[in-house]
């Protein structure tokens, strides 16, 4: 049975628990809501963009991109973005497991001799995706980790694109936590390259277009405009990711430090019982004396 010291001191390690895992989930807050921001000022010039794509597929006017081009896939690209840092709960692990289904549905569609080169960004998505079993190659590339943003992932993109481009890889794809709200993440793959027509949604635009006169001309507007689109949407899914790993450290927080709370509890009723009964104790010692003498 413990002690009444024993019994202190472990009231004051779980007070002290309790008190960084609040420290850490306001700022975990803090972070995830600095990440809602930059999501909030992305989305409008994405937007933008998809709305000149669109314009530009309803006139009558015809151009071709090399970024657009489907041919046979032999080698696939996959970008799976984790953290770098834990306390998130099971982040990684549920994006780990997400990854392992793609994979097979990527085998399933392309044919089980297509060649996948996993690209990890996070420290802790490059352990989980060293462990997997499999005929996949683990590609590093260390300029780039999940708070990279601006001219990193401009980089990284630009990589992406000139591999797909000069025919090194066939297809790439990005999987990601998507954010929809602070208790709300999913993961989620999305085709980056090549780009399909069908990623840019039409509806209405027809309806609402006037006649274009396309300066210098529609071919070289399109071929300008697709790679601003594909660093739009890498921008995007760096900061959805980085929004959705403090999302989830915020709720790891939030239950460590309710646990903490609850241990809190049962350890000082089980001082204060332990107190009352030595004061109760001692008591009938003094008692006990007295009638003796």
């Amino acid at each position: 049975m413990a002690t009444l010291r024993e019994l202190k001191g472990r009231i004051g390690s779980v007070a002290s628990s309790e008190k960084i895992t609040g420290a850490m989930k306001m700022i975990s807050s803090a972070k995830m809501h600095k990440a809602e921001g930059a999501l909030r000022r992305l989305k409008p010039y994405r937007s933008c963009i998809e709305g000149i794509i669109a314009n530009l597929l309803s006139a009558d006017a015809s151009f071709t991109s090399p970024l657009t081009e489907s041919r046979q896939v032999q080698r696939v690209t996959v970008v799976v973005l984790g953290s770098d840092d834990g306390l998130c709960g099971a982040y990684n692990v549920n994006l780990s497991k997400y990854l392992v289904g793609q994979l097979a549905e990527i085998r399933q569609r392309y044919g089980d001799n297509v060649r996948i080169d996993i690209i990890p960004v996070g420290k802790k998505m490059a352990k989980a995706v060293a462990k997997m079993e499999g005929a996949t190659t683990t590609v590093t590339v260390p300029e780039v980790n999940t708070k990279s943003e601006g001219e990193a992932v401009k980089a990284f993109e630009g990589s992406l694109r000139d591999s797909f481009l000069n025919g090194t890889t066939d297809a790439v794809y990005v999987v990601y936590m998507n954010y929809k709200s602070a208790a709300r993440q999913t993961a989620t793959t999305d085709r980056l390259l090549p780009l399909s027509s069908d990623a840019f949604s039409t509806d209405g635009v027809k309806e609402s277009a006037r006649p274009y006169i396309f300066e210098p001309d529609a071919q070289s507007i399109f071929s300008s405009v697709l790679p601003m689109y594909i660093l739009a949407l890498m921008q995007e899914v760096f900061v959805e990711n980085r929004a959705s790993e403090q999302a989830a450290r915020v709720m790891a927080m939030q239950s460590a430090n309710d646990n903490a709370k609850k241990l809190l509890d049962q350890l000082r009723l089980e001082y204060n019982k332990l107190r009352q009964q030595s004061i109760t104790t001692e008591l009938l010692d003094i008692v006990g004396g007295q009638v003796r003498d």
